[in-house]
């Protein structure tokens, strides 16, 4: 059975497949803040949008140690 995470819970280490034949664990991201953010699909307006929102603000986040993933 698969437990619900709560709000402040730390979230379980887990890996994806990523663009360009990799896998993403969030263990690469340990020592950093981690923003994750979903979109249902690429080349629609809104999600483009919040994309480019996303990459415009990137250097930004870097600065507070922040990564950004995106999920499709």
């Amino acid at each position: 059975m698969t437990k619900s995470l709560e709000i402040g819970d730390k979230a379980p280490d887990f890996s994806l497949p990523a663009s360009g034949d990799q896998t993403l664990s969030l263990s690469d991201f340990k020592g950093r803040k981690l923003v994750v953010f979903f979109y249902p699909k690429d080349n629609t307006p809104g999600c483009t949008t919040q994309s480019i929102a996303f990459t415009a603000a990137a250097k930004d986040f870097d600065k507070a140690n922040t990564a950004i993933v995106g999920v499709s």
